[in-house]
C-alpha cells in the first residue's frame, strides 16, 4: 500500500507502519497521507485515497467537508504532544509575570559598556518587575489533554487554579486534579482570574472569543496566554486592552503581522509541539492509526467520522462509511441477505451526519455485494478487508 508523505513524518512512526506499505512523498495512488502542516485545501485527491492522519492536533489545513464527502477518513493525534505544549504554557506563564523578553532585550544594548554593565544592570533592572505566579487564579478554558496537564502543573506551582470545559469527558475528569475549581461558565473564569489560558478548538462559536466583550468582563491587568490557535482572539480587541493596561500581557503561540513589535506582546514562533519526542509521538500515534484502518477497518481518533474500536470476527469485514440517515442498516443488510450471505455480527456508530458500519462475514463475500451496497442512497464508500 501506498503511503503518500507531505511532511517530514519521523521515520520511528513510519517504520510502524511495516511490511507491505510503500512511503515517500512522490507516491503514486496513494490510499493514505501523512501530513503534519502542509495545507490540502487545494489538493486534488485520488480515487485511491481512503484516509488522512495528521501528526497533530488541528487539523484546519484539512479540508474536512471534502473528506467527508470522498468517504476519506482524517485522524489527528490529541494528546501526543499535549506534554511538550503544557511545559511551553509554564514557561508562558513566567514569561507573561517577569518581562524576561524585553530585560533580555535590554540587557544585550550595555554591550561595550565594560566594567559598568554591573551597575547599569542594578540601575535599570526595576522596569522590568514583574508579580510571582504563586497564589494567583489562573483560569484554563478547554479540559482536554492539554488543558488538564497545564492545570494540574500550575496547582503544583501554587496557582488557584479554574477549569472550564462544557464537554469534560469522563476519562478527563479521571486525570484532572481534585484540588481544581470547576468554573460554572466562561463569566466566573473572566471575572476572577489574574491569569486565563485557552485551549479549545478554531470554530465558528470560538473564532474571537477572546475580544472586547469577553476582555471587558476580566480583571484589570489580567495576562492571557494563547498556545491553541490565534483566530481565538481578536487582535484588535487586544491591541486596545494592552494598550489602556486592561490587559498586562499576551503571550502567543501564533505571531500574526498585527500581533508583532506590539508592547507586552510576547509572540513565539509556534513552538508548542517543537520537541523531537512531540513529533516522534504525533508520528507513532499518526501510523499506527492509519495501520489500524486500512488493514482492519478500525477507527480511533477520526475527527469527521464516529469511533469504531471492534476487532474482526469472520473471515471478510466490510466497512460502509454513510450519511447518518433513516434506513441504512436495513438497506444494507438487504443486500447482503439477498446474496445469501450470513452476517456474523453487524457494528453501527454515528458522528453527527456521517455513520459508519461494519459488517463481518463468515466465508467469502463476491464483489456484486460491494457493488450492491454502493448503489445504496446514503452510501459514502465500501470496501472489503
Amino acid at each position: 500500500m501506498n503511503i503518500l508523505t507531505l511532511n517530514k513524518i519521523a521515520a520511528c512512526g513510519t517504520d510502524r507502519l511495516g511490511a507491505g506499505y510503500t512511503v515517500g512523498d512522490a507516491v503514486a495512488e496513494p490510499v493514505g497521507v501523512l501530513v503534519r502542516s502542509a495545507a490540502m485545501h487545494d489538493m486534488e485527491f485520488p480515487a485511491s485515497l481512503l484516509a488522512v492522519a495528521r501528526a497533530g492536533a488541528g487539523v484546519n489545513n484539512i479540508p474536512l467537508d471534502r473528506c467527508s464527502e470522498a468517504g476519506i477518513v482524517v485522524f489527528n493525534t490529541p494528546g501526543a504532544n499535549a506534554n511538550a505544549v503544557k511545559e511551553l504554557v509554564i514557561a508562558g506563564l513566567l514569561l507573561a509575570s517577569r518581562k524576561v523578553v524585553p530585560a533580555i532585550e535590554w540587557a544585550k544594548t550595555l554591550k561595550g559598556q565594560g566594567a559598568e554593565v554591573g551597575k547599569l544592570v542594578e540601575k535599570g533592572k526595576g522596569q522590568f518587575a514583574g508579580p510571582e505566579i504563586l497564589g494567583k487564579k489562573l483560569g484554563v478554558v478547554g479540559l482536554g489533554a492539554i488543558g488538564i496537564l497545564v492545570a494540574n502543573a500550575a496547582k503544583s506551582l501554587g496557582m488557584e487554579v479554574y477549569g472550564y470545559d462544557p464537554y469534560l469527558s469522563v476519562d478527563a475528569a479521571w486525570s484532572l486534579s481534585r484540588s481544581i475549581h470547576h468554573a460554572a461558565n466562561l463569566e466566573q473564569i473572566y471575572a476572577e482570574c489574574d491569569y486565563i489560558t485557552v485551549h479549545v478548538p478554531l470554530n465558528d462559536g470560538t473564532r474571537g472569543m477572546i475580544g472586547k466583550e469577553s476582555i471587558t468582563m476580566m480583571k484589570d491587568g489580567v495576562r492571557i496566554l494563547n498556545f491553541a490557535r490565534g483566530e481565538l482572539v481578536d487582535s484588535e480587541a487586544m491591541r486596545t486592552a494592552l494598550a489602556d493596561g486592561k490587559v498586562a500581557a499576551y503571550v502567543v503561540d501564533f505571531p500574526s503581522d498585527d500581533m508583532l513589535c506590539v508592547d507586552n506582546v510576547v509572540a513565539i514562533p509556534h513552538l508548542g509541539a517543537s520537541t523531537p519526542e512531540s513529533e516522534d509521538n504525533c508520528a507513532m500515534m499518526a501510523a499506527d492509526e492509519l495501520k489500524a484502518y486500512l488493514e482492519r477497518g478500525i477507527i480511533r481518533n477520526s475527527v469527521n467520522f464516529p469511533a469504531m474500536d471492534v476487532e474482526k470476527s469472520g473471515d471478510v469485514r466490510i466497512c460502509v462509511l454513510h450519511r447518518n440517515i433513516p434506513n441504512m442498516l436495513a438497506q444494507i443488510s438487504a443486500v447482503v441477505s439477498e446474496a445469501g450471505v450470513n452476517i456474523e455480527t453487524m457494528t453501527n456508530r454515528s458522528k453527527k451526519d456521517n455513520a459508519y458500519t461494519v459488517l463481518d462475514i463468515i466465508g467469502d463475500v463476491p464483489q456484486s455485494v460491494i457493488d450492491g451496497i454502493q448503489t445504496v442512497d446514503g452510501v459514502i464508500r465500501v470496501r472489503k478487508i
